[in-house]
């Protein structure tokens, strides 16, 4: 086998150049936004915290997550083609797994890091100091390029005997999997148990350090420090929500034994969409952020009079 064939979301003209459309106006929203939060992190000093070295992971992650399925896809919209090379698929599953386990990691790192700002803030700047928050970011990217070189190679150890026809808009382990030979299928199926494990451990996690910090957060007794507690938490969980709840819905949702338009628009919601609106969530939540972009539209980042509104 020499190439796969991507599904369309149409074979009329002039929907697939509507779809290009569509799509190069999110993959440059995603990549404006987030570039605008790398930015923004990177030349104000004050925003080299852990909570926004971790932001600025998250959008990095964010831009490699959209340019693995979109790019090919809008190109072959354009094109009018559906194929794409053995050795593309390979990339694209691998890019895939790589950049979303990624941030769901992050995303668990940074849950971590608000129950430590919140619940324990006496001891925050030594368990999350400079060389931790590098340490845990980096432990993140290495493991998971592992896991992602793992699970591709035994994707593709598969022997395909049921056509090459990918019913989705990018390679999809899913959907490459039902066009694997039964006999070797219980490896791959496996390792997607064992992931599924993972993640759900990571949920887990996410979601009792929430618990911990809402009760500690119940037991402030100022109105104004509860609100500012909860306004550094609130776009994380949004964010997370968002990246978790499309995932499980895109995946747990009964499966037809034809492709419908839904089974298309699905994989859409998470994997085009919360690039999109991670940085719309993380600047209209947070102050410090707005503030930055601010200074950074009217190319003023450093001036002494901007910078006291970190004091406040």
């Amino acid at each position: 086998m020499t190439e796969f064939l991507l599904l369309g979301f149409s074979d009329v003209r002039e929907l697939q150049i509507l779809h290009f459309v569509v799509f190069l106006v999110i993959y440059l929203a995603a990549l404006v936004g987030n570039l605008l939060i790398i930015t923004a992190v990177a030349l104000d000093h004050h925003l080299h915290t852990p909570m926004y070295f971790f932001l600025m992971n998250l959008s990095i992650l964010d831009i490699g997550f959209i340019s693995v399925p979109v790019p090919k896809s809008m190109a072959n919209s354009l094109m009018n083609t559906k194929s794409i090379s053995y050795s593309g698929c390979v990339t694209q599953v691998f890019f895939f797994m790589f950049f979303a386990v990624t941030e769901y990691s992050i995303l668990t790192v940074m849950a971590y890091d608000r129950y430590v700002a919140i619940c324990q803030p006496l001891h925050y700047e030594r368990v999350m100091n400079r060389r931790a928050c590098v340490q845990m970011a980096a432990s993140a990217w290495i493991s998971v390029f592992v896991y992602a070189a793992v699970h591709t190679g035994n994707t593709f150890a598969l022997s395909f005997c049921g056509g090459n026809m990918v019913d989705q808009f990018f390679c999809e382990i899913p959907q490459l999997l039902k066009l694997a030979c039964s006999d070797t299928y219980r490896r791959e199926t496996g390792v997607i148990l064992f992931s599924t494990c993972l993640g759900f451990s990571c949920f887990v996690f996410i979601v009792v350090s929430y618990v911990k910090i809402f009760t500690t957060v119940l037991r402030i007794p100022s109105e104004q420090g509860r609100h500012k507690a909860l306004s550094t938490c609130l776009p994380h969980l949004i964010v997370v929500s968002l990246f978790f709840f499309t995932v499980i819905f895109a995946y747990l949702k009964p499966t037809s034994s034809s492709t419908s338009v839904l089974d298309l628009m699905v994989p859409v919601l998470y994997s085009v969409m919360p690039p999109m609106m991670n940085p719309i969530i993380y600047s209209m939540r947070n102050k410090e952020i707005k503030a930055a972009l601010r200074k950074l539209m009217a190319g003023r980042l450093f001036t002494k009079n901007e910078l006291s509104i970190f004091h406040l």
